[in-house]
C-alpha cells in the first residue's frame, strides 16, 4: 500500500490552498489526497462514512474545518475527533480548526498576499496589531476583502497563496498547528516499513 496523507476539507478553497502548499512540505514518497465537502454540515454529516470506507490501511488523515461563528474552537475540534474515533480512525487522524476562517492564514502573511494578488503596500500593514495575531479577528474574510479592495476571491486566492505562504510564519497559531500536524503525520508515514 502507498504512504498517503488524506485531507477531509470543509470546502474547495482549502483544497486550492493545500494543492500549492503540500508539495512544498511533504516528502516526495508520500502521496496526498484532498477531499473537499460542501461546507461544514456536509463534512460533519459524511466524514464518518468516508473515513470508515477508506481502504488504504497506511493512510493518515487530517480533518480541516473553519471555526466560523462557533464560540469555542475546542468544542468543534472535540466533536470532529469523536467522529474520527466513531469511524475507527482515531489513532491515525488529526483534526485542525482554522480560528475563524482560512483567511487568517493569509492575513498572517501579507507579503504573500501582496505578491499573489500583485498589490502594493500590504506587507507594510503587517505591523498593525490585528495582523500580528489575525486568529482573533471576527471576520477575517471580510478584512482580507477590504484590504485587497475585493481582489481576493476565496478559491482563486487560495490557489495563488498556497505556493507563497511562509512556512516559518507563526503569526497565525492555527496555521502553525496545521503545519505541525502535517509534519507529524508525515513522520509517521515515513517510519512505516516499505
Amino acid at each position: 500500500m502507498r504512504k498517503e496523507l488524506v485531507f477531509l476539507l470543509e470546502e474547495p478553497s482549502a483544497k486550492a490552498l493545500l494543492e500549492g502548499l503540500l508539495p512544498r512540505l511533504l516528502d516526495p514518497s508520500i502521496t496526498f489526497r484532498l477531499i473537499p465537502f460542501e461546507g461544514k454540515q456536509d463534512l460533519e454529516k459524511r466524514m464518518v462514512a468516508k473515513l470508515r470506507g477508506y481502504i488504504n490501511p497506511e493512510a493518515r488523515f487530517i480533518v480541516m474545518r473553519d471555526q466560523d461563528s462557533a464560540p469555542d474552537c475546542r468544542v468543534v475540534k472535540n466533536r470532529l475527533v469523536a467522529k474520527c474515533q466513531e469511524a475507527g480512525k482515531g489513532a491515525v487522524s488529526m483534526v485542525r480548526v482554522a480560528c475563524r476562517a482560512l483567511e487568517t492564514f493569509y492575513l498572517a502573511d501579507l507579503a504573500a498576499v501582496e505578491e499573489a494578488l500583485q498589490l502594493r503596500g500590504l506587507s507594510s500593514q503587517q505591523a498593525n496589531a490585528k495582523f500580528r495575531a489575525p486568529d482573533y479577528l471576527e471576520a477575517p474574510d471580510h478584512e482580507l476583502g477590504k484590504i485587497t479592495e475585493h481582489m481576493y476571491q476565496k478559491v482563486e486566492g487560495s490557489r495563488l497563496l498556497g505556493p507563497l505562504l511562509d512556512l516559518t510564519n507563526e503569526r497565525s497559531v492555527s496555521f502553525k498547528h496545521l503545519l505541525r500536524a502535517i509534519r507529524r503525520l508525515e513522520q509517521e508515514l515515513l517510519a512505516l516499513p516499505e
